[in-house]
């Protein structure tokens, strides 16, 4: 089996990185950069999102494992003290995986002849920096409403429980294959109108935003942030692609939530 390793760069976790790539070793799996089939991502969900964008070109071929070594792992299932039992699950894999949906993200620019794609796992957000962001959106092609506010963010089942939450989202489980679609800081009042909720969005659905009366606005996705000029609108709605975790334990959705958020620190 091709496994590769991906870490950040604090010193405990480039401690279980060095110890987990010699047991491996020691277990004679082959270590790699390039076309692994394992991607084990040791540190927080951050270092995962980046292990996620590096190799979202492979998404069909291969499987994540998260390794945490900070303050919240939601998608991290192992720490230090059981990496030996990681790597005795490695040695037994049978290929099972559990998979999660994606964003697919769509930025169509004004000459209609450039257009460029995203994936997101958790979440794509849009904002002005120098003003109100004004934009018309629309549900599947029709007009919704004209937002006006800070921004909007869209996000992922898994990716509710991130930025999204933080801004009033609910929290979806997994398996509902949905977007949601979140506001950040409305303007509401007697002349202008949002709807001011957070709005869940059927699979077979789509979200698209055309921003007014602005040439530049910052785009999200996930981690990744980009300057964007000239776009006519944006597309926002569930990737053919999934992302698939090797869960050889697999925590419950609502215990990863109640451990994320309830359960007090050590």
């Amino acid at each position: 089996m091709r496994l590769a390793i991906v870490h950040n760069f604090t010193e405990e976790s480039k401690s279980v990185a060095k110890k987990l790539y010699s047991l491996l070793e020691e277990a004679q799996f082959d270590i790699v950069t390039h076309r692994p089939e394992i991607i084990i991502s040791v540190g927080g969900d951050g270092t995962l999102l980046s292990a996620f964008h590096r190799y979202a070109h492979l998404l069909d071929k291969v499987r994540f494992i998260g390794v945490h070594t900070g303050h919240l792992g939601f998608y991290t299932d192992w720490r230090e003290f059981n990496i030996e039992e990681l790597v005795t699950s490695l040695k037994n894999d049978n290929g099972e995986y559990v998979e999660y949906p994606l964003l697919d993200v769509e930025v169509i620019y004004t000459n209609k002849k450039e257009t460029t794609h995203f994936l997101a796992l958790n979440e794509s957000s849009i904002k002005r920096v120098d003003g109100t962001l004004v934009c018309d959106v629309h549900i599947r092609d029709e007009q919704f409403e004209r937002f006006r506010g800070d921004g909007l963010n869209i996000s992922t089942p898994t990716g509710s429980t991130g930025y999204n939450k933080s801004i009033g989202g609910a929290v979806l489980h997994p398996r509902l294959e949905a977007l949601q679609l979140t506001e950040i800081a409305s303007l509401n009042n007697r002349v202008f109108r949002t709807l001011s909720s957070p709005m869940v969005i059927a699979p077979d659905e789509w979200i698209k935003i055309k921003p007014i009366d602005t040439d530049n606005f910052i785009l999200s996705i996930d981690q990744l942030v980009s300057t964007e000029k000239h776009v006519d609108y944006l597309r926002f709605q569930i990737a053919k692609e999934r992302i698939r975790f090797a869960r050889y334990q697999h925590t419950h959705f609502w215990d990863r939530v109640k451990d994320a958020f309830l359960e007090q620190g050590d």
